[in-house]
Formats: structure tokens, sequence, C-alpha cells
């Protein structure tokens, strides 16, 4: 690997940071204080009083007593939250103040949370400009899904594209793939985003909470970031002296998915640990139509750690993750009188189409085609006080092997095989606050490099270098907050030519009867990116967001250097190396209001994007279409893109019902291309207007035994989606559908200590019968027994999630 000097100033600056921990005489604080009821007076036990950007906390004792030690002489913000309470977020004076008492109110609906995504330091939800949405791990533990995207997939304006139950791509607003980029760990997570079968490897369990960022992100993520940031964050760092471990349990009856995360974590004298081991696997799922989906399999195994050291002086956090993914891949052949599934096998040096028997689809065993992904990481993340400021650095390596194996006459031999090889690095000082004005300056990006290590190819080899200067700005002046930034980022690619013989295996440059698969290839792509933007508190009940942002993309390796079959979209790529830098201008305006009866937002968003990358089909010499190996050939053009939409959310919780919830959210967006023809107006996978109701009964407690207990019914209603990208057979009209879910669950506790929590989901309670828009296995060979094109999507399924506490 060849160093950078980004890279290097990188190490530079941690290897400093960490000198700076031998400096001695750092001002330790103690804070302590009481939670009580603000209506009973009451004092409340296990309240979280939490520093997010310290990383450290506590736990209010069972007489509602707090103490939290060594902590510095600087400003910071508080988090002190409860289930049912109103979260008190505010800024603390640690040099000025020793003892803090909090009053919580009894909260229907909390929707103002601290965030940490979008912004240098954490900020109350209200006062950032830009769009987030916060999912908490209770919601998450509420709902039944197979991996992380899935579970997220509901809210407004975040959708899925799927291929299966085991691969699931997040979309925001319409865009997806390299335009959304996914961070875990402090590091964006990179595995080979262009791939339509290419899903995001990360331990579900794993997540405490998920920040979803809505538009252009590039001023703090840089390229790819254009259509928003999805950030997974883990657990907060348990109270000093406090070890625990805990077990989740959950089974799905339609595949059959057999699932457990086993975790212990603890904090002795601020070196803190937290390991966790997950394991899930499930047959092939079923639906009405098509009975068990032959090959929608898979399995998946997780082992993630964190170790480091908390202090006055700031924190170094060590994680280590390795994940393994092995999916199937559902072509969705079918016998043509039966109709049902069948898959082909060896026959001596033939391939014959053999049926499916009713115990196959039962099976947990992987069947060809699959797929085996390995990532692994290790990420350093730190934060050290400098002369009353805050530096942060980050620097993770990242490992992605992608194997897809398809031959049946060979059964362990992979085709396609990438591995990816990633160095992130995140490097930035939050300087100290003056007259309420916070300043950071920082640089991030990354060195990248894959291999293509199997006997098929799809892209090139190549390498990756970026980086990206930043500045932001934030202001306070009361009820208006003002902050906006800017930024320089330079992307420089490469990719390594490939010539095959005549056996396609790859021989030296010019080699007598060779063919060139690859041509070498250096393209340098940068661009200018900020925003500006304003978040007004009205009353203590109203509030108004304003901002625009500018986002950036460079093209992404298929994109640039493709040239091959992209298997199971049955095209045949090419890529386009006269491509150019996307870019972005996006407006949002939003009007919320929270208050005892009702919490409403409205939220509207215009995108529009120049040189838009999409794919466009080839005609050959004749006019008509070109053909490679019997599929249609594709090449990636540019063209001018506008998104527009919104979200408009509603909960009703009248008083004194305050037990009750009716929950409504609607979300819309339409894509199109300037000056285009009809038959590509519209831009491809943009999801269908969504109308999400829900009613839902709650309670702090009931017999003091039972904590948090709720039951839900959920109507999920997906509209037709008929605006489409129709030129080349690209996409079909989806008619519109509705689904029907509902759960219950509860926490439960002995001497005021919870030890249990269970929660039961039914999902697609009618069995429905429907494609979802973005499916991929929408476009699956036709079942000529009944004239269904493709392959549905889950049916009915009962879910049981069981959570321990040791």
């Amino acid at each position: 690997m060849k160093w950078k000097p980004a890279v290097i100033a990188a190490y530079l600056l941690l290897f400093i940071s960490s000198e700076i921990l031998a400096i001695p005489g750092v001002d330790k604080k103690t804070l302590t204080g009481v939670v009580s009821d603000g209506e009973t007076g009451e004092t409340i036990p296990g309240v979280s009083v939490y520093f997010p950007d310290l990383k450290t906390g506590t736990i209010t004792d069972v007489n509602g007593s707090y103490s939290i030690s060594n902590l510095p002489n600087k400003k910071t913000i508080v988090q002190v939250s409860s289930i049912g309470y109103n979260t008190i977020l505010v800024n603390i004076d640690l040099s000025a103040i020793t003892k803090k008492d909090f009053i919580l109110k009894i909260s229907a609906k909390e929707i103002n949370e601290v965030v940490i995504s979008g912004s240098s330091i954490s900020v109350e939800q209200n006062r950032t400009p830009t769009p987030v949405t916060v999912i908490p791990k209770t919601e998450l533990l509420e709902n039944a899904s197979s991996n992380i995207i899935d579970a997220i997939a509901g809210q407004p304006g975040i959708s899925q594209v799927s291929s299966g139950s085991g691969i699931s791509k997040p979309v925001i607003r319409g865009l997806g793939y390299n335009r959304v980029v996914v961070v875990n760990d402090g590091v964006r997570q990179e595995g080979q985003q262009w791939g339509d079968e290419h899903g995001i490897e990360i331990d579900d369990n794993a997540v405490d909470k998920i920040e979803i960022i809505k538009g252009p992100a590039s001023l703090m993520y840089g390229s790819d970031a254009i259509a928003g940031v999805i950030q997974m964050i883990t657990a907060p760092t348990l109270p000093e002296g406090e070890v625990r471990s805990n077990a989740m349990l959950n089974y799905q009856t339609n595949s059959g998915l057999i699932g457990f995360s086993l975790n212990a974590s603890g904090n002795k004298k601020g070196w803190i640990f937290d390991l966790r081991f997950s394991n899930k696997f499930a047959h092939d799922y079923k639906n009405k139509y098509d009975g068990y989906v032959f090959n929608s399999r898979y399995s998946e195994n997780s082992l993630n750690g964190i170790v480091g050291l908390n202090r006055s002086w700031g924190y170094f956090h060590i994680h280590l993750s390795a994940f393994n993914l092995t999916p199937g891949i559902v072509e969705g052949e079918r016998d043509s009188i039966t109709g049902n599934f069948v898959k082909n096998i060896a026959s001596g040096d033939s391939i014959i189409t053999a049926p499916i028997s009713s115990n196959q689809v039962k099976k947990y065993d992987t069947e060809v085609p699959y797929q085996e992904i390995n990532h692994y990481k290790a990420v350093l993340n730190s934060s050290v006080l400098l002369h009353n400021g805050i530096l942060k650095t980050i620097i993770g390596f990242q490992q992605n092997n992608r194997k897809e194996f398809a031959d049946v006459m060979t059964l362990d031999q992979y085709g396609l095989f990438f591995q990816l090889n990633t160095i992130n690095y995140d490097v930035k000082y939050n300087l100290p606050e003056v007259r309420n004005y916070n300043f950071t300056f920082g640089v991030n990006g990354m060195y990248q490099n894959s291999l293509n290590k199997g006997i098929e190819f799809l892209v090139p080899a190549y390498s990756l270098f970026d980086y990206g200067i930043f500045g932001l700005v934030r202001k306070n002046l009361g009820t208006v907050d003002i902050s906006g930034g800017l930024r320089y980022d330079r992307r420089k690619e490469n990719t390594k030519s490939l010539f095959l013989d005549a056996q396609g295996k790859p021989v030296a440059e010019n080699s007598i009867g060779s063919t060139e698969r690859f041509r070498s290839f250096d393209g340098v792509f940068d661009g200018y990116t900020g925003s500006i933007g304003t978040a007004w508190q009205l009353s203590n009940t109203v509030y108004s967001k304003l901002n625009i942002a500018a986002g950036f993309r460079a093209p992404n390796i298929a994109e640039l250097g493709a040239n091959g079959i992209h298997e199971g979209t049955f095209r045949y790529e090419i890529g386009n190396t006269k491509l150019v830098s996307e870019k972005s201008i996006q407006g949002d305006f939003a009007f919320g209001i929270n208050t005892s009866h009702v919490t409403a937002e409205v939220a509207l968003f215009d995108n529009h994007i120049d040189n838009y990358i999409y794919l466009s089909a080839i005609n050959n010499s004749m006019g008509g279409d070109s053909i490679i190996d019997n599929n249609m050939v594709f090449t990636y053009i540019s063209g001018t893109a506008e998104l527009r939409g919104g979200e408009i959310l509603i909960d009703i919780h009248p008083h004194p019902l305050d037990w009750l919830h009716f929950e409504n959210s609607f979300s819309y967006v339409e894509a199109i291309q300037k000056n285009k023809a009809d038959s590509v107006k519209y831009l491809p996978l943009i999801p269908a207007p969504k109308l999400n109701t829900e009613i839902k009964v709650n309670a702090k407690k009931i017999f003091k035994v039972f904590s948090n207990p709720y039951f839900k019914i959920n109507v999920l209603s997906f509209f037709r989606q008929d605006k489409i990208f129709t030129a080349y057979s690209t996409e079909t009209t989806t008619p519109g559908y509705v689904i029907v879910n509902a759960g219950i669950g509860t926490d439960i506790s002995l001497k005021r200590r919870m030890f249990l929590s269970f929660h039961i989901s039914l999902n697609n309670i009618a069995d429905k019968s429907y494609q979802s828009h973005l499916s991929r296995l929408k476009y699956a060979p036709v079942n000529y027994a009944t004239g269904r094109t493709g392959v549905y999507n889950e049916g009915r399924s009962l879910s049981v999630k069981m959570g321990f506490n040791f």
C-alpha cells in the first residue's frame, strides 16, 4: 500500500493526541444530584444521566440519586432520559456547577432527542436545521425484521431495495446505492455498495440507536452522501463500577428464522468493554402465491467488541468486528406446467433441471447460487481535551470479501470474488465555545484498494484515495440556531487493465491471442460543497427549520469501468470513463408542534442534481438493441434530475387518554429527469407514496411488575406506483397494497430491576400477497402456470423476541 499525505497526517495527529495523555494536572470534576417526577415529586430510579460528547454517564439509584466523576472542567451537553418522560437536554458548565437536580415531566410522545449526526457536537434534534430522524432501541425491538435496513424501512422517507429477506439496501427520499452513506463505529461502511444484491454488513443487535440525515450531507461525510446518511450508534458506555450481561432470542415462523445475541459489558475504574456475539439463520420464506421461495434462505454471524479508557481528559475506544453473511440468490426459475420452483443440478458432465422437494425448502443449508460475505473492521476512536477544545480522531481499517458461487458443476469454486480494503481517517478539532459560537475544522477521507480474485469479472481492480477539508460554525441566538459550513473534496481513482486469453484467464498485457477486458484509467473528481440553515423555536411547543445544502458524488467503479454481465439484473454493463461528478443542491423546510395532545411535523424538500448518472441501452449499427451473451447491453450516461416531496407526521394522544396514541405518517417523492422522453422521464426505483397508520396503547407500569407494556395495530398502505422508468423494460407499474401488522410487549421487573422483556409481532396478518416496487425479485421470470411475473414478498409471520438481563 502506498502511503498518502492525509493518512500520514492523521496518524501524526493521533500520536500527538496520545502524548497529551501524559500531561498531568487535568482538572477532574464531579456532578451529583437527584432526579424526580414533576407531578408526584417522587424520586425516579433507573434514569439515564449521560454526556453524549464525553461518552460517559450513569443511572440513578433506587433513591433517584446520581453521581458522575472524572468529568472535564468545561461546558458540555447532558441528556437526562427515561421511558415515559420528556428528555431533558441542557448545557452545563462543569467548571461552575457540581450539583444539579432534574425534574422530569410525563410525556405521551417525545420527538426532541439529542443527535450527533451532521454536527460537530451533540445538539437537540429541534435545534439542528438538518432534517434528522432518530430511531431509538425500543422502537427497533418492537418491530420484526430480517436485517438492520429492513428494521427502518417503515420510517417516513425511508425505503429499501431488497433481493429476498437477507439482502436490503437503504433508500432515502428516492436515492440509494452509492448515494447513501452508512456510518457504523464512526466510519462509513464500505462493502461494494454499487451492487444491486450487496447488502449492509452490520449486526442489528449491536445497534442501540439510529440517526438518519435526509438530504445532502457531504459537508461532514464527503462524496456519496448526496442522498443522506444512516448512522448506526452503539450503546452508551456503562456507569463506572457496573458490569452487565444480557441475551436476546428471536424466532420468526414464516422463514423459520432463529436468532440469538449474547452481550457482556462493563466499566471498571474507567476501563470499559462491550462484547457481543450474534447468530441468525433462516430457511426459505413463503407467501400465498409462490409457496416457499426457493433459495431465499440465509445465515448471519457477527462478533463485535469494544475496549477502551474513559478519563476526564477524554476517551480512547477500540472497536473490532467480524461479520459473516451467506445469503442465497433467488433466480425464480419454475416448471412451466406446475409453476413450482426448480433448480439446476449436475448429472455427470451435464446440467439438468430438477424439481424442489417439500423438505428442501425448510433446510438451512446453502444452495447454489449464493454469496459468502466476510467483513472485518478495526476502528480507533478518540476524543482528547486540547487547550479547552476537543481533538477527535477516528482511524479505521475494513476488509470486505465478497464471493459468489453459481456453478453447480464446481460447487466449491467461486466465480466473482471482490476483495476491498479500506482505510478511513477523520480528524477534527472543536474550538472552545466563544459567545455562543462553536467552530470546527477538520479533514477526513479514505484510501481504498479493490482486487478481483475470482474467475469472472464485472468491474476492474482499482485504487482510490480521497480527502475532504471542511469548516463548520454554529451560533446560538436564544430561540434561533444558525449553522453552516464549507468543504472541498478531491478523489482520485485508478483502475487496472486486464487481459484475458481464449479461456477467459488473466494473462500479461498484449499477450498473443489475448483480449482486453478492462482498460486502465486515471480520474480525478473534485467539488465544493456547503450548507447554511436555521432552526427557530417559535415557542415552547412550535418550531421551524430551513436548510440549504449542496452535495457531491464521484462516479463509482461500476459506472466508470464495468464490462460484464451483472448477475441477477439480466444485463451486460459497460462503464463510461467520461462521466463527471454528480452535484446537487437541496432545500429543506420543516414546521412542527409538540404539545400535550398533538405531535406533528410537515417536512418538504426539493433536490436538484446535475450530471445524474443512470443506465441507458446501447443500440447496434442497425438501430436495434445491442446484445452480448444473450443479454441487452447498457452503459452509463448522465442528465439532470429533480426530486421533490416530503413527509407529514401527526400523533394524537388526547388528554386524559395519554395512554392512547393515534400515529400517522405520509411519505411522497416524485423524481424526474429534465428534458427527457416519457419512457426515461421518471427515475427508476422510486418508492411509491406510503401511508403508515398506527393505534398504540401503552402504560408506564402495571402491578409494579410489568413496565412499559404496549399493544399496537399498524396499517401500512402503499399507493400505486406508475411513474416509472419504462425504457428497456427496466420497470413495470406496481399496484397499491395494504399490510396489517400487530404487536404486544412489556418489560418485567423484580425488585425494581428489569430482568426480562418480550415482544410479539404478527406481520402481514391477512397474508397479503404483494410485490414491493423496490424488490429486485419483482423482475424474476414469469410463472407460466399462473401468468404472474416475478416473486412475491413474505407472507404472514409471527415473531417472538425475548430479552434477558443478568
